[in-house]
């Protein structure tokens, strides 16, 4: 198990009935990166795997 995995588990349990949009998905994380600019990077890194999911693998 990743340290990760606790965030997740307690967003799925908290938040797990909810249904959310993609634009306020990203305006929550433009709003983290704008409190916590230190995580840009992993955050732009997870933007562009999420909108990429559907890609095909060369």
């Amino acid at each position: 198990m990743y340290f990760t995995d606790r965030g997740i588990e307690e967003l799925t349990s908290r938040r797990g009935a909810e249904q959310v949009s993609l634009d306020w998905l990203a305006e929550q994380l433009r709003t983290f990166v704008d409190l916590n600019p230190e995580f840009e990077v992993p955050i732009d890194r997870l933007a562009t795997w999420l909108a990429r999911l559907d890609d095909d693998e060369d």
